[in-house]
Order: structure tokens, then C-alpha cells, then sequence
């Protein structure tokens, strides 16, 4: 299964997804860490990005993706996710783009079942004092408000887990732990019939 940890900058995908990598002794995938440098630079200026500049970031997670559900691993990914058409990227590359635009749009298939979205969302002000007070991250707290503008928050038929940031790591853990059990039953009792 791989969980994609989304939210705006600042919910806590890094702090959340390092510390659910450790409960589930499963390998987290930093985004962060995917960004071409010009992206980096451009936001530590305090530019936000565009979609053009997302666009080899978001491949590149995809190949991770990909990568980790060819090997049946068990894998989390931080990475923003901000816009329906991110996440399609992440799930299906660039036959996302090609299903996006043009006047014989392709469908997509559903979000495949092992994939899923744990969407980290809290409000503004709570997300605004996290970055405020955070040290040593390229992105600047106020860039906050165009993430928030970019967000379009993930629908149900897109497999996600909204988890709210005012809960803790341990509980907002035990969801996902919930979550995973109640996936592995089902896939026995599927298995059974």
C-alpha cells in the first residue's frame, strides 16, 4: 500500500510522515527532497510555484510511486498534492496531462485501491503560527496564503483519509493504523469468497 501524505505547507506531512514511517516501519518518501533546485530557490525567494514548475517534481514522485507498488512495497510520500490534477500526475504521470486537456479527453481510471490520501488540513491561522515558528525550511510562511488558494481539497472517490492537525501524531497514527487493519481484512474476506 502506499499512503500519500498531502496538505499546504506547514500541516506537518515531514513531522507526521517521519513519525508514522517509524510506527509502521514503513520507508517515507520526503517530497521536499524531489524539488529541482531552480523550485527551491524560487520559493526560498518567496515566489510561489507554478504548475509548469511542479511539473518534473510531480513526475519524478510518480516514478517513486510506481516503483514502490511494482516491488509490493509498503511506502508513505510527503508531497503537497495541492490540485486534483497533482495528484492525477502522481497516480498516473503524464497520461494525466494528456486526459486534462484537449477535446477528446482520455478517462482515467479510479485511484487504484492500494493508493490512498491522508489529507492533513487545519485552518489557516493554526497552519500560519506553525510556519511562523518553524526553523530552516526553504518555503516561507508567506507563501501560506497562495497554497491555500492552489488547494483543492481531494473528494471521496479519490481514496483519501482527511486527518485534522489539531489532533495528535499518536491519534491522527492510530486512524491510519485503523485504516490499514480494516483495508487488510477486507482484502481477506475479498480473498476468501
Amino acid at each position: 500500500m502506499i499512503y500519500i501524505i498531502m496538505g499546504v505547507s506547514g500541516c506537518g506531512k515531514s513531522s507526521f510522515g517521519a513519525s508514522l514511517s517509524e510506527k509502521l516501519g514503513w520507508t517515507l518518501h520526503e517530497g521536499d527532497h524531489f524539488h529541482p533546485q531552480g523550485n527551491i530557490e524560487k520559493m526560498a525567494r518567496g515566489e510561489p510555484l507554478t504548475d509548469q514548475d511542479r511539473l518534473p517534481w510531480l513526475l519524478k514522485l510518480h516514478e517513486v510511486i510506481e516503483r514502490e507498488r511494482g516491488s509490493r512495497s509498503d511506502a508513505l510520500v510527503a508531497c503537497s498534492a495541492l490540485k486534483r490534477l497533482c495528484r492525477q500526475i502522481l497516480l498516473f504521470g503524464s497520461k494525466a496531462l494528456d486526459s486534462s486537456s484537449g477535446p477528446d479527453q482520455e478517462i482515467l481510471p479510479p485511484t487504484p485501491p492500494d493508493v490512498f490520501f491522508l489529507f492533513l488540513h487545519g485552518d489557516y491561522d493554526l497552519i500560519q503560527q506553525r510556519m511562523v515558528a518553524r526553523r530552516g525550511h526553504y518555503m516561507k510562511a508567506d507563501l501560506l496564503r497562495s497554497q491555500f488558494d492552489a488547494l483543492e481539497p481531494p473528494l471521496d472517490e479519490e481514496n483519501v483519509l482527511p486527518l485534522d492537525i489539531r489532533r495528535s501524531f499518536t491519534d491522527m497514527a492510530m486512524e491510519v493504523q485503523k485504516h490499514i487493519a480494516l483495508l487488510k481484512s477486507s482484502a481477506l474476506t475479498t480473498v476468501h469468497i
